[in-house]
């Protein structure tokens, strides 16, 4: 119901449904440790990408799960990304709380996450949102 009821009108007014935007949903993502001796598998919620990077990996939970539980989820699937020489970004949501992941390969890799965002704050931080997702959108198209 995340998905359905929020994520998709934001994706929408961002951007994100149109060229040079790609979406898939579902999508199996395989990690291994260098010697390939531990191997993660998961399937990350939704995957904007287009044909040179990904752009968002998104990870939506239920209402009643707070977003810690996703942070590391969508952080393992941002490491299964095709090119981390360019920020890979990452969204968890569920549904009502919003964060957004960045990392990047620099001599090492670099994480770091935003504040919290909430629709139960006075001041409903809803807009803030899409704003963030509009500019991440601005930003590839300008790539």
């Amino acid at each position: 119901m995340v998905k359905l009821v929020v994520l998709s009108p934001l994706l929408k007014w961002a951007g994100f449904y149109r060229h040079p935007f790609f979406l898939t949903g579902e999508k199996e993502v395989k990690i291994s440790s260098e010697d390939e001796a531990t191997i993660i598998t998961g399937m990350l919620d939704i995957l904007v990408f287009t044909p040179e990077f990904w752009v968002l990996v998104i990870e939506a939970k239920k209402t009643a799960y707070s977003l810690e539980v996703g942070i590391p989820q969508a952080l393992a699937y941002m490491l299964a990304s095709p090119n981390l020489e360019k920020p890979n970004y990452g969204f968890v949501t569920n549904g009502t709380d919003f964060i957004f992941l960045k990392l990047i390969q620099q001599e090492k890799l670099i994480d770091s996450e935003s504040d919290l965002f909430s629709m139960h704050r006075r001041h409903n931080d809803l807009w803030n949102v899409l704003q963030i997702l509009k500019g991440l959108s601005r930003l590839v198209v300008q790539m």
